[in-house]
C-alpha cells in the first residue's frame, strides 16, 4: 500500500515507542476512527480489539464526551492548577473521590500513568519521611508485574520478564518477590513484611491482572493476602488500577472484587474514554493528613505542568457521565461470556499455552511465534490486536457489537491454528 505523504515525509524523525527502528516497519496511517473501527489512509478499516491501549472505553468519538470537550475548548482549554482553579477539575476530583471505597478522597492529577505511580510512591515515601521514620524509603512490588516506564517505576516492574532488564544496576534496588497465590508464597511474603517493615514504605500491586507484563491474572483471595499482611505490619498499600480500572475486569474498580480499601490509587488508560491524557493518585485522608504541617517542606513537592488540564478533566467528567448512564459493567460480563465462548476453541492447540478471560481481557498465551506476523495476518484478517511476547490479547472498547467481538474472537483463534 502507498503511504500517505505525511507519513512518507515524518517517518525519518519519528521515533516510535516500544520498537527497534532499524527494522521496524512503517505503521498503520489512521485518518479517522468511530465507534470500534480504526479507519485507515488506504480505505480499509480494522476493528481496533485493544482499545488502543485499553482506554477507549466508550468507542471512537463518543459524541458526549465529543461535545463537552468542544464547548471547553471554547470556553477555557487550560489554565494551570497552581494558585488558581477551574470547573472540569475539581469537580472531577469530587466524582473520583465519591467512587472510591472508604476515605480515598484526595485527588492529584497528573498526565500519565506513569506519573500517577511516580507521584504515588512519592506520597508513600514522604508520608513516612514527615512522621520522622526516614528509614522507610523501599516499596515492594510482584514479580510479572508493571507500573511504568520512568526511572522510579521502573525499579518496580518485572525485574527479569519486563522490558527494563537493560537498566539493572542504574535502578534504586527494591523488593520484588513472588505474588502469594498460595500458602507457602503467602507465609514468605507476611515474613518478608515482618522483617523488612521498618525499610518499606508501600507494597504496590496490579489489582487482580498484572497487564502490561503479560496479562497474569490472580485471585481476590490472593489480593485479600497481600492487603491484610500490609495492614498488619503497618505498611502503606497502593493500588495500580491504571488499567484494570473503570469496568475493565467486570466491576467499576478491580479492588472492590477483593473488598480492599487500599491507602492510595493510581488510576488513568480510560480516564477521559481515550480522548486526552489524564491520569489520577487518589490517596486516603490518613496520608493527606501526613503533609499537613506548619512546615512548608512537608508539602508534595509535584507539580505537571499540565496537571489538571481543562480539556482532558471535561473529557473525564463526561466519560464518568458515560459510566453513570449506560451499562458499562454489564456490557464487560457480555464481553466475558462471549470471550469464553469464542477463544476456547484454541485451548486444545497444541503450541497454545493457556486460554484465560477476565471481565473484558482475554488471552490466548503461544509459544513460539514472532508476535509481528500474527500482527500482520490478524491485520489482514480485517482486526487490529498487537501481540507481545508470548500472548494474543484482546481488550476491546466496551460497547463493541456481540458480531465485531465475534470477528476478533475468531480471528485470533484463527491465526493462531494457522501459524506455525
Amino acid at each position: 500500500m502507498t503511504n500517505p505523504d505525511w507519513l512518507t515525509k515524518g517517518w525519518p524523525h519519528i521515533w516510535l515507542p516500544y520498537a527497534q527502528m532499524k527494522t521496524a516497519p512503517a505503521p498503520l496511517a489512521v485518518v479517522g476512527a468511530e465507534g470500534t473501527r480504526l479507519k485507515l489512509a488506504d480505505g480499509r478499516a480494522l476493528i481496533d480489539g485493544v482499545a488502543s491501549w485499553w482506554t477507549v472505553a466508550h468507542g471512537y468519538n463518543h459524541p458526549h464526551i465529543q461535545g463537552v470537550v468542544k464547548r471547553q475548548l471554547e470556553t477555557l482549554p487550560h489554565v494551570m492548577l497552581g494558585g488558581l482553579a477551574h470547573e472540569q477539575a475539581y469537580t472531577l476530583a469530587r466524582r473520583l473521590a465519591a467512587l472510591m471505597p472508604g476515605d480515598l478522597n484526595r485527588v492529584f492529577f497528573s498526565d500519565s500513568g506513569s506519573v500517577a505511580v511516580e507521584v504515588a510512591l512519592k506520597m508513600a515515601i514522604q508520608f513516612w519521611i514527615n512522621r520522622g521514620e526516614r528509614g522507610r524509603t523501599k516499596i515492594v512490588s510482584f514479580k510479572g508485574g508493571y507500573h511504568g516506564d520512568t526511572f522510579a517505576t521502573m525499579a518496580i516492574c518485572d525485574p527479569d520478564e519486563g522490558m527494563h532488564s537493560l537498566f539493572k544496576g542504574v535502578l534504586n534496588e527494591q523488593i520484588v518477590v513472588d505474588l502469594p497465590r498460595d500458602e507457602a508464597t503467602s507465609a514468605a511474603f507476611d515474613t518478608l513484611l515482618a522483617r523488612e517493615a521498618k525499610h518499606v514504605a508501600a507494597v504496590i500491586v496490579e489489582p487482580l491482572v498484572q497487564g502490561a507484563a503479560g496479562m497474569k491474572f490472580h485471585t481476590p483471595e490472593t489480593l485479600a493476602r497481600i492487603a491484610a499482611s500490609a495492614r498488619r505490619h503497618g505498611v502503606l498499600l497502593i493500588l495500580d488500577e491504571i488499567f484494570t480500572g473503570f469496568a475493565r475486569t467486570g466491576t467499576m474498580f478491580a479492588m472492590e472484587q477483593a473488598g480492599v480499601v487500599p491507602d492510595i490509587v493510581c488510576l488513568g488508560k480510560a480516564l477521559t474514554g481515550g480522548t486526552a491524557p489524564l491520569a489520577a493518585t487518589v490517596a486516603s485522608e490518613r496520608v493527606f493528613a501526613g503533609f499537613l504541617s506548619d512546615d512548608p517542606a512537608a508539602a508534595l513537592m509535584h507539580g505537571p505542568t499540565f496537571m489538571g488540564n481543562a480539556l482532558a478533566c471535561a473529557a473525564a467528567n463526561a466519560s464518568l457521565d458515560l459510566f453513570e448512564r449506560e451499562p458499562r459493567v454489564a456490557q464487560a460480563g457480555r464481553i466475558e461470556r462471549m470471550l469464553r465462548e469464542g477463544l476456547e476453541a484454541a485451548r486444545g492447540l497444541a503450541h497454545v499455552r493457556d486460554v484465560r478471560v477476565k471481565g473484558a481481557i482475554g488471552v490466548i498465551e503461544v509459544q513460539g511465534f514472532d508476535p509481528r506476523t500474527l500482527r500482520q495476518k490478524l491485520i489482514d484478517k480485517g482486526v487490529w490486536i498487537r501481540p507481545f511476547g508470548n500472548i494474543v490479547y484482546t481488550t476491546p472498547p466496551l460497547t463493541i457489537s456481540d458480531a465485531d467481538l465475534a470477528t476478533l474472537t475468531d480471528a485470533m483463534v484463527s491465526v493462531v491454528r494457522e501459524a506455525r
